[in-house]
Formats: structure tokens, C-alpha cells, sequence
């Protein structure tokens, strides 16, 4: 079974930045559509990047410009860099694979407060 472990979340300031890690388990990391996403209590999960195998990416209006995707196959991780914290990127974070979708891990949350 595959498992994807998030961390890397905190509290930041409006305008700061964090680096969000997603390690997996298992053989086939490097062929599968990684994700990230995002969720705030009562609304639903929310796609907000996409990293393909062979590199190309994918991003949510609400964080373009602000937020980057990238991958180490040979690690089996996928990152998430946030520039730019706004207060509504406050939430839990998440990845998984985004064609073949596997459990979902715990997350990691990301708060963004004066």
C-alpha cells in the first residue's frame, strides 16, 4: 500500500514562506501524477498543483505566481514551495497521486495570520 507523509507546515506571517515535503512509500512514485492539495473545515478539497512525470505543472489561479511544484524521484518526494502567504492559503495540506488516488495521508496544516 502506498502512503504519502506531509510535512513542513506551520504559521507564517501574511507574505512569508514555506516549503511543504510529501514523502512516499512504495516503487512507482516516479510515474504518478503528483498533487497538491488543500482543505478548510467545511469545504472540500481543493487541487492546487500538479506535477506530472515528466515535469510539467499545473497550478490553481488562487495560487499562480506564488506556489511551486517540483519533484525528486530519486527521493520519492514531492515539494511544495509557498511565496507570498496570503491568509487564505490558510488550511491542510495534502498530496497524493492524482490519476491513481491512494489513501490520504494526515496532512500538514498551514496557518497564515498576523
Amino acid at each position: 500500500q502506498v502512503l504519502f507523509v506531509e510535512s513542513g507546515g506551520g504559521s507564517v506571517q501574511p507574505g512569508g514562506s514555506l516549503r511543504l515535503s510529501c514523502a512516499a512509500s512504495g516503487n512507482l512514485f516516479s510515474s504518478y501524477t503528483m498533487g497538491w492539495y488543500r482543505q478548510t473545515p467545511g469545504q472540500q478539497r481543493e487541487l492546487v498543483a500538479v506535477i506530472r512525470s515528466d515535469g510539467s505543472t499545473n497550478y490553481a489561479d488562487s495560487v499562480k505566481g506564488r506556489f511551486t511544484i517540483s519533484r525528486d524521484n530519486a527521493k520519492k518526494t514531492a515539494y511544495l514551495q509557498m511565496n507570498s502567504l496570503k491568509p487564505e492559503d490558510t488550511a491542510v495540506y495534502y498530496c497524493n497521486s492524482v490519476l491513481t488516488p491512494k489513501s490520504w495521508g494526515q496532512g500538514t496544516q498551514v496557518t497564515v495570520s498576523a
